[in-house]
C-alpha cells in the first residue's frame, strides 16, 4: 500500500508542525509557502526573544483562550506547555522560565529552534515548496502560483495553516479568505489583537515624550487589572500593558464609538495615603515639584496628567490623589491590523469538526491563526499555533491513510 499523500499549505508554526504530526504518522507530507523561506512571523518574533509559551496552571493558561477555549482544549490539552518543552529539548534547544512566567530558549532566538526543526523535518522526508503562492483550487487539487507559472497539487488530505491578517509583508496577508467563501466555509471578519491604540496627544506631548517608557502602573478595562507598563509614541500607545487590554478595548471601541484605558499612576499607595503626602508639599513649590516629591512622578507621567485632565493644577489634594488613582486615557482606534501583533478573526467554529476539519470540504483541515480565536502575548500564540497545527496534521494523516486504503 503507498503512503498517504498530506499537502501543508503554509509554512509558520503552526504548518511545520502540522508537517511533523503527518511525518511522524506515516505520511508524505509536502509543505507550500508562498514566500522564499519559511517562518518569518517566528524569526521576527524572535529577535526580541523568542517567548514560546507560558509557565502556569493548566487551568488559567486555558482562560486566556476566551470564547474559543471550548474548540482549542483538546488541542492544547495533548500539547500543553510542558510537552512543548519536552519538543523543544527533543530539538536540543533547551528553555528557561523567566521571572513573569514566560518560557524562552536559553539563546532567546528563534533561528537555532527553526534550523534544527527544519534539519528534522527534512530527515523525516517532508519536503518544502517555498515560492508556491496558493491561489484556490482547480477542480479538486490545490492551483499555485510559482516563479515558472501556475501549477497544480494534489494530495489525499489537505492542512491549510495560512496565518491571520497581521504582519502581511511575512505571509500573514488572509488572500486565502475569498478562495474559502467561495467553497461556502464561514470566515469571521478580521479584527487586530495585541495591538497599539491612536490617542489625540498634544503636539507638545507626542514630540516631547514619544518612545518614552511608562513604568510600574496598573492599567483597568473590562479585561480587569492589571500591572506592567507601556510605551507613549506619536501616535498614541503600545507595548506589553497595552496590548493585555487590547480585546477588551478594541471590542468597547467597536461596541460605543469609545473606550480609555484607566490608569493608576501611583499603585504603591493609597488615595488616601497619596493626598495627605501632596498636602505636606510646600504651597510655594512649582506643581512638578510637588508631583515629583509627593507622588514619584516623572516627567512622563506629570505629562499624562496634563494630557489627561484640564488644569490639574487647580485641584486639591483629595481631587489630584484620585485624579492620579484613576486616571482615563482616552483611545481614539485600534492601529491597522498589519501593524498589530496577531489578528482575531478567520474560520469560524461553526464551520470546523472537532478533528479540525471543514465541515465543507472533506479532507481539508486547518490549524493556526486562520482559525477564530485570539490570546495575549506571553506565549499563548505561539503554543496555539503548534497544538493545533500537531492536531491538524494528526487527524489529516488519519484520514489520508483510510482514503487510501478505500482505494
Amino acid at each position: 500500500m503507498s503512503k498517504p499523500r498530506i499537502a501543508i499549505v503554509g509554512g509558520g508554526p503552526a504548518g511545520l508542525m502540522a508537517a511533523e504530526a503527518a511525518a511522524s504518522a506515516g505520511a508524505e507530507v509536502t509543505v507550500f509557502d508562498a514566500m522564499p523561506s519559511l517562518a518569518r512571523k517566528l524569526l521576527m518574533a524572535g529577535k526580541s526573544g523568542l517567548n514560546i509559551t507560558h509557565d502556569e496552571p493548566q487551568e488559567r493558561f486555558m482562560g486566556r483562550y476566551g470564547q474559543a477555549r471550548p474548540h482549542l482544549a483538546s488541542a492544547l490539552g495533548a500539547f500543553n506547555a510542558a510537552a512543548l518543552r519536552d519538543w523543544c529539548t527533543e530539538l536540543g534547544i533547551e528553555t528557561f522560565v523567566g521571572s513573569s512566567g514566560r518560557v524562552f530558549p536559553t539563546s532567546m532566538k528563534a533561528s537555532p529552534l527553526l534550523r534544527a526543526w527544519l534539519q528534522r523535518l527534512g530527515r523525516s522526508g517532508v519536503v518544502f515548496r517555498p515560492r508556491h503562492r496558493w491561489i484556490g483550487w482547480q477542480d479538486d487539487a490545490l492551483l499555485f502560483e510559482t516563479p515558472e507559472g501556475q501549477v497544480s497539487e494534489g494530495g489525499d488530505a489537505v492542512v491549510l495553516a495560512l496565518g491571520g491578517a497581521s504582519w502581511p509583508r511575512l505571509g500573514s496577508d488572509a488572500r486565502w479568505v475569498p478562495w474559502l467563501v467561495e467553497k461556502g466555509v464561514p470566515v469571521d471578519q478580521f479584527r487586530p489583537a495585541n495591538c497599539g491604540f491612536e490617542v489625540a496627544w498634544s503636539s507638545t506631548f507626542a514630540d516631547r515624550f514619544a518612545g518614552a517608557p511608562v513604568k510600574a502602573v496598573t492599567a483597568k478595562s473590562a479585561a480587569g487589572i492589571l500591572p506592567g507598563e507601556f510605551v507613549v509614541t506619536q501616535w498614541g500607545v503600545e507595548g506589553s500593558l497595552v496590548y493585555a487590554h487590547a480585546a477588551a478595548l478594541r471590542d468597547e471601541l467597536e461596541s460605543s464609538g469609545r473606550a480609555a484605558l484607566v490608569l493608576d499612576l501611583v499603585p504603591g499607595r493609597s488615595a488616601e495615603r497619596l493626598a495627605r503626602d501632596l498636602a505636606r508639599q510646600p504651597a510655594k513649590a512649582s506643581f512638578s515639584n510637588r508631583l515629583r516629591k509627593g507622588a514619584g512622578l516623572d516627567p512622563v507621567k506629570l505629562g499624562l496628567l496634563r494630557e489627561c485632565v484640564e488644569d490639574p493644577g487647580a485641584l486639591d489634594p483629595a481631587g489630584l490623589a484620585e485624579r492620579l488613582k484613576a486616571l482615563p486615557l482616552s483611545l481614539t482606534k485600534p492601529r491597522p491590523i498589519e501593524q498589530a501583533i496577531s489578528s482575531a478573526g478567520g474560520v469560524s467554529w461553526s464551520g470546523v469538526e472537532t478533528n479540525f476539519m471543514l465541515a465543507g470540504l472533506p479532507g481539508v483541515f486547518v490549524a493556526g491563526e486562520m482559525l477564530d480565536w485570539e490570546a495575549p502575548t506571553g506565549g499563548y500564540l505561539l503554543t496555539a499555533c503548534w497544538a493545533t497545527g500537531r492536531a491538524a496534521g494528526l487527524a489529516a494523516a488519519r484520514y489520508a491513510a483510510d482514503q487510501v486504503r478505500a482505494e
